[in-house]
C-alpha cells in the first residue's frame, strides 16, 4: 500500500497520442480528465482534442479512431496549456501506465520551453497499474482486466478514448483502493462542500418521544446470501471486515 497521503483532491487523467514515443516526435491528440473530492465523482470534467502538426501512426488511429482530418481544426497544445494547469494544479492525478502519460505531457510542456516545467512541478502522480500489480501479482492488470476483475461494465468501450477511459480508471481506483482510508485526507467538510446533493435531506436528531424501532432478526436464508456475497468480494480481491 502507497503510505503517501493524498490529497483531498484526486484528478483522474489519460491521454490519447499519434504513437507510442515522444522522443520520436509523437504528440498527444487528446486529453480526458474527471475530478474526484473526498472519493467522490464532483460532475468537473476537463476534455479537449489537440492538433498534433503531425500525422497519426495507423497502429494508433486503430485503437483511438482519431483521425487527422478529425483533428485539423482543433487547438495547438500551447493553447489549451494553460486551461489544463489549472485543472490539474495542486491534484493527484490517477493515472492507468503512469510513466507512459506524464512522459508525453513532459514531452509537451518542454516543447514549450520553461514557461512550464513538468507534471512534478504542478501535481503528484499515483500510478494505478503499478498498483495493480502489487495487489495482484502475477495476474493480468490492464484496464480492460481490471474492469472484469471488479465488475465494472466497459461494454461501451469499443475503441479507446481518454475521457471515457479516464471515468472508467475513475470507477476501478474507487473499487480498487476501496476501505484503503490512508490514499486520501478526510478533511472535514465545510460549509462550501457541495459534494453530498442537495436532494438528500440532512439527518434530524431523534425525537424524545420517537417509539424504539422494531429490530428485523436474519434468517438462515439471509445469512447464507450474506455469506455468498462476501465471497465474492474477497474472490475480486476485496476485504471484507465481517470475516475478520
Amino acid at each position: 500500500m502507497d503510505k503517501r497521503t493524498f490529497t483531498n483532491r484526486i484528478v483522474v487523467l489519460d491521454t490519447e497520442t499519434t504513437g507510442l514515443n515522444p522522443q520520436e516526435g509523437h504528440r498527444i491528440i487528446e486529453i480526458g480528465c474527471v475530478e474526484l473530492v473526498k472519493r467522490r465523482l464532483t460532475g468537473k470534467r476537463f476534455h479537449v482534442y489537440i492538433n498534433p502538426e503531425r500525422l497519426i501512426d495507423d497502429g494508433a488511429i486503430a485503437v483511438h479512431g482519431i483521425t487527422n482530418q478529425f483533428l485539423d481544426d482543433k487547438p495547438l497544445f500551447a493553447q489549451i496549456v494553460e486551461d489544463f494547469i489549472a485543472f490539474i494544479k495542486g491534484a493527484e492525478l490517477v493515472i492507468h501506465n503512469a510513466p507512459f502519460d506524464v512522459g508525453f505531457i513532459n514531452h509537451e510542456f518542454s516543447r514549450l520551453g520553461n514557461k512550464v516545467g513538468t507534471v512534478a512541478d504542478v501535481s503528484g502522480v499515483f500510478d494505478t497499474l503499478a498498483y495493480a500489480r502489487k495487489k495482484h501479482p502475477g495476474q493480468r492488470n490492464s484496464l480492460d482486466a481490471l474492469c472484469k476483475r471488479y465488475g465494472i461494465d466497459n461494454s461501451h468501450r469499443d475503441l479507446h478514448g481518454a475521457l471515457l477511459d479516464a471515468e472508467i480508471l475513475a470507477d476501478v481506483f474507487l473499487l480498487m483502493t476501496g476501505g484503503q482510508s490512508s490514499l486520501l485526507d478526510e478533511a472535514p467538510a465545510t460549509a462550501n462542500d457541495s459534494a453530498a446533493p442537495a436532494s438528500i435531506a440532512q439527518a434530524q436528531p431523534l425525537s424524545a418521544n420517537r417509539p424504539a424501532l422494531k429490530i428485523i432478526r436474519c434468517n438462515e436464508e439471509d445469512l447464507a446470501a450474506h455469506q455468498e456475497q462476501l465471497a465474492v468480494i474477497e474472490k475480486a480481491g476485496g476485504s471484507c471486515i465481517w470475516n475478520k
